[in-house]
Order: structure tokens, then C-alpha cells, then sequence
């Protein structure tokens, strides 16, 4: 699967406003999220789920459950400053990775409601990281 060629249809779906047309992608569970590359300093726009906290929103570093990291986690590590679109608005955020008890609770409540990344993180193999992005 060309995940550049899908990204690309999950992206036009969701800026055009409707349905999204691949299986498994929601507009309501999506943000589009730009990252600039921490080599190419090239900005990157990529579809992540999201859920809400209390502060902003929260995405998850799963890479679909693979070994490795996703490319955009190893970029806001590199620069934190994002731009994040949601469904019905768009914002520049600030991201922060979370550690220790923010992250163990963000996990639980995460799990609570999508018990699928249970899953994920026992096939990458790794602590999948948690991201907080709060508006800047």
C-alpha cells in the first residue's frame, strides 16, 4: 500500500469537507497536522487521529502499530511549533510529548476509549508516545 497516495486522498477528502474514502478513516476522529521536516525543514502535512484533553487535543505516535516512529512524531521532536487542522477550525499549536504520570494517564484514558492501541503498541514493540497540542 502507497501510504504517501492514501495520505494524499485522506487529505484532499478531509479539506474538501466531506466523507473520507478510505476504510477506517473518520473526519470526526481526523486533524491534519504540519510538521516541519527536521532534516528538509520542509513542511509535511500528514491525517492523524486525534481525542480531546483538557488542554487541547492528544495524537498518537502508533505508526499503524509498525517498529519504527512516524516520520512527523521525529519532526515535532526536532520543532514542536505544528499547525494543526481540525474539522471546523484550524490553529498553530505547540507540541509537547508526554511523560511519566501525564503520560500514564492520558494512556489510560486512551485505552478506556480505543483499546485498539493496546494492540498497536504490542506490534511495534515500543512505548508508543502520547503528544499534547495546545493552541500557541
Amino acid at each position: 500500500m502507497d501510504m504517501r497516495a492514501v495520505n494524499d486522498r485522506v487529505i484532499g477528502d478531509f479539506r474538501a469537507g466531506g466523507e473520507i474514502s478510505v476504510d477506517g478513516m473518520h473526519r470526526e476522529r481526523l486533524v491534519l497536522l504540519t510538521t516541519t521536516g527536521e532534516r528538509t525543514f520542509v513542511p509535511t502535512t500528514v491525517p492523524v487521529m486525534f481525542t480531546t484533553t483538557e488542554h487541547g487535543i492528544l495524537v498518537v505516535a502508533s505508526n499503524d502499530g509498525a517498529r519504527d516512529e512516524p516520520k512527523w512524531y521525529r519532526n515535532l521532536v526536532a520543532d514542536p511549533l505544528v499547525h494543526v487542522e481540525e474539522p471546523t477550525r484550524e490553529y498553530d499549536g505547540a507540541a509537547r510529548v508526554l511523560a511519566d504520570k501525564a503520560r500514564d494517564a492520558a494512556w489510560a484514558r486512551l485505552i478506556r476509549d480505543h483499546p485498539f492501541f493496546v494492540d498497536q503498541q504490542e506490534n511495534a514493540g515500543r512505548e508508543l508516545p502520547l503528544v499534547e497540542i495546545t493552541t500557541t
